[in-house]
């Protein structure tokens, strides 16, 4: 019998995932036979150096990008071999994202953002729906910016209402790609804590990639990811940990790249 992501507790996961750019000689390989599990009902933060392959990871366990070679599923559902329209409705109902850069609608307000994926599947929120969009919006500190246009936000404004969008849903996964990296620190701080509260109240499941030890700090579990391999998976770390790996980490490679 074939175990299953459920079985594993596993709210996304790749098995030998390999991922190449160009061809030939020219060819980059930023996976390298990859085999990690999102687990249900956690936050996990993937971190690594530019260049190590966290973004593409994540991009492939969204449904964003297809994978050279090797298995993706979201749940229990293969997603390594759907068409474009499948994709496109299983990431709609079942995966909320969090870009760095918002992806806010220009023309839309902000209730008019975060109702975008209802709009999009056809159909208005439920009452139940309805309930946790307001409570979404009152936690958010929304309230008063619901008619204004993304150009009448601040950067940290901007970054609530993709996270109020993202959630809105109650997606079991939600993929968020360097949340903080344009927001001020207490802006920042806000957004990490509705990711937290996301995964412990509510039971979703948050996969964070981030270059920010104070950010990951707020995961269960961290990720590291080094030439396209996971290179450690650790339980939650402070700060002043995830720092100091990462230096280590750092030193060694480069130290392998001058011997």
């Amino acid at each position: 019998m074939e175990i299953t992501s459920t079985d594993l507790g596993l709210a996304a996961r790749v098995q030998q995932l390999t991922k190449s750019y160009g061809g030939g000689e020219n060819a980059v390989r930023a996976l390298d036979g990859v085999s990690v599990g999102i687990r249900r009902g956690q936050f996990t933060a993937i971190m690594g150096p530019s260049g190590s392959g966290k973004s593409t990871l994540m991009h492939v366990m969204a449904g964003l990008d297809a994978p050279t070679s090797g298995r993706a599923w979201i749940g229990d559902t293969e997603i390594s071999g759907l068409g474009d329209l499948e994709l496109t409705l299983l990431r709609r109902r079942r995966v909320g994202f969090v870009f760095q850069a918002f992806n806010l609608v220009p023309t839309l307000d902000a209730i008019g953002n975060i109702l975008l994926p209802f709009d999009l599947d056809g159909r208005r929120p439920s009452a139940i729906e309805r309930a946790r969009i307001d409570g979404l919006v009152e936690t958010l500190g929304l309230t008063a910016r619901l008619t204004h246009r993304p150009h009448q936000l601040s950067g940290g404004q901007q970054q609530r209402v993709a996270i109020a969008r993202a959630l809105a849903t109650a997606p079991d996964l939600v993929f968020a790609d360097e949340p903080t990296g344009n927001l001020d620190s207490r802006s920042g701080r806000e957004v990490l804590g509705l990711l937290a509260a996301a995964s412990r109240d509510h039971g979703q499941s948050i996969a964070m990639v981030t270059h920010d030890p104070l950010a990951a700090s707020h995961a269960d579990r961290v990720l590291f990811l080094g030439d396209g391999r996971i290179v450690a998976d650790k339980p939650r770390q402070s700060a002043e940990q995830i720092a100091a790996y990462m230096l280590e980490t750092e030193s060694a490679l480069s130290s392998e790249v001058t011997a």
